[in-house]
């Protein structure tokens, strides 16, 4: 049994007091049986310097993207599709639109989503897709840009049922992370329940939102065992069919081969 961090900011984690080094990082996942990560970029500079942190690593992949909210300024279009054709890039963000904590700059987040999603589909990249406070929007320009050639997950779902629908009428995939250990987060949990298990990732997104029983501390790639096992728990299923729904899901939706999830 083995499970994969479909979502973490492996370059914000702290690495002067918690952690050695990346290998640290990666050893203490992999005594917990998370054995792969995908790496997600929220700004283009980030991107270039998470690479030279983390190197070329068999166990870990990337994304190459620009957060919602980092669109103070404008960047270039021409170096995200330039950056994202890497073969080391297996996903485009995370990307998407962010109304609670920016409304200011809705006109920058909606066109670079535009062009996340079109650069997903001429490279044939899934999208990591962020959203809060912009549900209506989010589901309108997926449709309207036809995401559903590209595919992709909305990542650290905080959704409720009904949005979790359209997105899988979409094709799209459903990340859960450890909000869903946390008390007050019985919509992400009866969402959960109706999300297929075939359609399913799991996340940190480390180091924000560590579970339960690791809330309040730093969140780290290690956790995703605890976001599984209380997913398994949520869903009636065992730890390891879990582990195994959601590797796959992941394998499917990142056309990662799973020989290579499986080191």
């Amino acid at each position: 049994m083995f499970l994969v961090d479909s979502h973490c900011h492996l370059d914000g984690l702290n690495y002067e007091t918690l952690h050695q080094d990346v290998s640290d990082v990666l050893s203490k996942a992999a005594a917990r049986d998370v054995k792969f990560l995908l790496a997600v970029a929220t700004t283009l500079p980030g991107y270039k310097a998470m690479v030279d942190l983390i190197g070329e690593r068999p166990n870990v992949a990337y994304s190459c993207g620009v957060h919602p909210l980092n669109h103070e300024e404008e960047y270039d279009f021409a170096e995200l599709r330039a950056l994202a054709a890497h073969p080391r890039v297996v996903a485009m963000g995370e990307t998407g639109l962010d109304y609670f904590y920016q409304k200011d700059t809705k006109a920058r987040q909606q066109a670079s989503f535009l062009e996340h999603i079109r650069v997903g589909c001429d490279l044939n990249k899934p999208l990591i897709v962020h959203t809060r406070d912009a549900r209506k929007d989010t589901l309108a320009v997926l449709q309207e840009e036809k995401a559903d050639e590209c595919g992709g997950v909305l990542h650290c779902f905080t959704e409720d049922r009904e949005t979790a629908g359209k997105l899988l009428d979409m094709g799209f995939y459903i990340s859960f992370s450890g909000i869903a250990t946390f008390r007050n987060a019985e919509q992400i949990r009866e969402a959960a329940r109706y999300v297929p298990l075939d359609r399913m990732l799991v996340e940190t997104d480390s180091p924000y939102l560590a579970p339960v029983p690791h809330r309040g501390k730093e969140n780290q790639p290690a956790y995703t065992r605890d976001v599984a096992e209380y997913m398994a728990v949520v869903k009636g299923v065992s730890i390891e069919k879990m582990a195994q729904a959601t590797t796959e899901n992941f394998s499917r939706l990142f056309h990662v081969p799973m020989s290579r999830l499986a080191g």
